[in-house]
């Protein structure tokens, strides 16, 4: 069989993909901070308040089906762990749903936290 060369010169002039990815989570952020400023220049801020109150039922959705579920995955890790029978593979698995799912419902709140901080900051 046959390898391929591999031309090293195209691979090194490629740009990595997370490059791009954060620049355009930044150029979001920057529109993200002076939407408020747009919009007074724009006059009509209808559609500002109609995507805000969008973007809050979402959040208050997704914190309400959260908790639930990390409950649910919480109580499944317990349970995998204490009719694992001696299972070193269940026990495992049952240990990495636990934290995996608290670190999950974790990340679900600090996201919260971390949103209306930048909602009392922009207005």
């Amino acid at each position: 069989m046959k390898r391929k060369k591999i031309n090293l010169k195209n691979n090194i002039k490629t740009k990595p993909i997370y490059f791009y990815g954060l620049y355009i989570l930044l150029l979001f952020f920057i529109f993200l901070v002076f939407s408020s400023s747009i919009t007074f220049a724009l006059g009509d801020p209808k559609l500002i308040s109609t995507i805000n109150s969008a973007f809050q039922d979402i959040e208050s959705w997704i914190l309400k089906i959260a908790t639930p579920a990390a409950a649910v995955a919480v109580g499944t890790g317990v349970f995998m762990k204490k009719f694992s029978f001696g299972d070193e593979e269940k026990i495992r698995t049952g240990k990495k749903l636990i934290k995996g799912s608290l670190f999950s419902y974790a990340f679900i709140l600090a996201i919260d936290l971390v949103l209306s901080a930048i909602q009392s900051l922009v207005g």
